[in-house]
């Protein structure tokens, strides 16, 4: 497998080996060695799955404690994946990267801890896997707006399919406000 590191610090882009023949293909989705010596180096402990339709936007999420990295990939149809820094002590907070997946290159885009994460389905419909280093909790999953116009995100779609939850997320100067505050009254540097 071969890795890219994007633009902001901490993101990766895995690009497995895929092997077709007359049968179809096979990847290799996780190997946990091979992963830590990509300078993957965090312990999954949940597997999540989605499928979505053309013109869905979930995100932009993120678990508040202890965080969630997470290694995403796209078994069938293809998106648009976006992540943001929120992490207040970084030189990048509030910078975002975009990468798309698909289910015919299979690559993976690795997000650690400390970053918003959302994904627009491009195709008719797309199945999206993706591995998390903490279990889901309810209580510390939290949003930002994904047309927020301090990000300034790029989305493909001027309409898509949101959820409640989406639709009503916080503004990113919101959360950048409550991120400073936390940060100076604790000197912790968590995302909140």
């Amino acid at each position: 497998m071969e890795t890219e590191r994007l633009s902001l610090s901490g993101l990766l882009l895995v690009k497995p080996r895929v092997y077709r023949d007359p049968r179809g293909m096979f990847v290799e989705t996780y190997q946990a060695e091979r992963y830590r010596g990509a300078g993957i180096d965090c312990s999954f402990v949940q597997d999540n799955y989605s499928r979505s339709s053309e013109g869905t936007l979930r995100g932009l999420h993120y678990q508040s404690s202890p965080g969630q990295a997470k290694l995403v990939c796209v078994s069938e149809g293809s998106i648009f994946d976006v992540v943001v820094d929120i992490r207040p002590e970084s030189p990048t907070f509030g910078r975002w990267d975009a990468v798309v997946l698909d289910g015919e290159k299979h690559w993976q885009l690795f997000v650690p801890v400390g970053f918003a994460h959302g994904f627009c389905v491009l195709s008719a419909t797309a199945a999206v896997m993706y591995k998390v280093s903490s279990p889901y909790n309810a209580a510390t999953e939290c949003a930002i707006a994904y047309d927020d116009p301090t990000l300034g995100v790029k989305w493909p779609t001027a309409d898509p399919v949101l959820s409640d939850r989406d639709r009503t997320a916080e503004s990113f100067s919101e959360y950048a406000k409550r991120a400073m505050i936390l940060r100076r009254s604790s000197g912790s540097v968590r995302a909140p």
